[in-house]
């Protein structure tokens, strides 16, 4: 069977984040602590935080805004992190509820039923428990009959669950298979780090990846895709049962989101660069022939590289499309997001390109040709 991704769906936060509320917050969190540290930065012991300020973000990242599930306890500077409840083990997850919102969306889109659905993935970059599966969750609270499980592959989640969701379907393993990529990435974040604080928000997305004879007449031909990923230390995040949080919640530095920025951009925007380049050759595909590419939201900087290198000119705005200013890094989601709300407008015959990269190092590429 030939695979071909039928919907996608969003969901998106009712809470933003503008960076002059985000600068606010961090600046009075800083400037208390260096007053209770006063001592020991007089000293020479410690160094005093620096203040963030909106245009050190933008130079930075080109974020503006995102959008996280618990605004108070990010903006609060004596609590600087999501305050989220924990549920019952009878209720559903929050990560999972999330999850299901979007499936929904790219269901209704794609006029399936659930109970159409072979398989679920749950692809993202903090699963909210080790076991049950949250893929397992999302299927239950959907009514599908079939298998499901996660996976992880940081930033680059979504394409790796694209690339296996188009393989079950080549094998026969499910005619109609549903992933999902629910993010609430303010969750491992360092609000009181000044380098990254500003770099994430929360969003959910969700791709179907069907066997083209029954998909709906408008859907994306999978020309072909290609994972990569080589260890790497430059963005890691050490929580997990074995290395639990502090009891206060906050968590040591290393237990939550840390990463060398430079050495990240040095280093991953000619590794996804060639990559695309070889996976355009193999398919016998032009860069001119590239309608759009929706690229990883991390950086609006490698984002501009990455597309110059690929076409040989700056990208425009249609080129290369971003969410990030308005949603900033959502990890997995970020290049499904672009997808998702930049697509509407190609004709059938026009190519793009589904690109996500991160920790790892890790990126995949789908590219996709619209048919209708």
């Amino acid at each position: 069977m030939t695979p071909v991704i039928s919907a996608t769906g969003l969901w998106t936060p009712p809470h933003s984040v503008s960076n002059a509320e985000l600068v606010e917050s961090y600046n009075a969190w800083a400037e208390q602590w260096n007053e209770a540290h006063k001592t020991d930065i007089a000293s020479g012991a410690v160094e005093a935080k620096t203040p963030s300020s909106v245009e050190f973000i933008e130079k930075a990242s080109g974020i503006k805004s995102r959008y996280v599930v618990n605004k108070t306890g990010v903006v609060d500077p004596n609590i600087m992190r999501p305050i989220i409840a924990e549920r019952p083990n009878e209720d559903l997850s929050i990560l999972a509820e999330i999850a299901v919102t979007a499936a929904r969306h790219a269901l209704e889109t794609a006029g399936r039923d659930p109970k159409d659905i072979g398989a679920v993935i749950c692809a993202a970059s903090n699963m909210q428990r080790a076991y049950p599966a949250m893929a397992i969750e999302v299927q239950d609270a959907l009514g599908i009959d079939g298998f499901s499980f996660d996976m992880n592959v940081a930033c680059s989640s979504a394409t790796f669950g694209i690339q296996t969701a188009a393989d079950f379907v080549r094998a026969g393993n499910a005619k109609s298979v549903l992933m999902v990529n629910p993010e609430i990435t303010s969750g491992h974040l360092n609000w009181t780090d000044r380098d990254s604080h500003f770099i994430f928000g929360d969003v959910a997305t969700a791709v179907l990846v069907e066997a083209e004879d029954i998909a709906p007449k408008e859907h994306w031909k999978i020309l072909g895709t290609q994972l990569k990923t080589k260890f790497s230390n430059n963005i890691r995040n050490n929580f997990g049962f074995l290395n639990r949080a502090d009891p206060d919640g906050i968590g040591k530095a290393d237990k939550l989101f840390v990463q060398e920025g430079r050495k990240v951009f040095k280093e991953v925007v000619p590794m996804v660069s060639d990559m695309i380049q070889s996976e355009l050759e193999r398919l016998s595909i032009a860069p001119t022939d590239l309608r759009r590419m929706w690229l990883h939201q991390a950086n609006a900087n490698m984002n501009r590289l990455i597309a110059a290198k690929v076409l040989g000119h700056e990208a425009s705005d249609d080129e290369s499309p971003t969410v990030l200013d308005e949603y900033a890094n959502t990890s997995s989601a970020g290049s499904i997001i672009a997808f998702h709300k930049h697509s509407a407008d190609f004709k059938p015959g026009e190519k793009g390109l589904i690109c996500s990269f991160g920790a790892g190092y890790s990126a995949g590429t789908v590219f996709v040709e619209k048919a209708g």
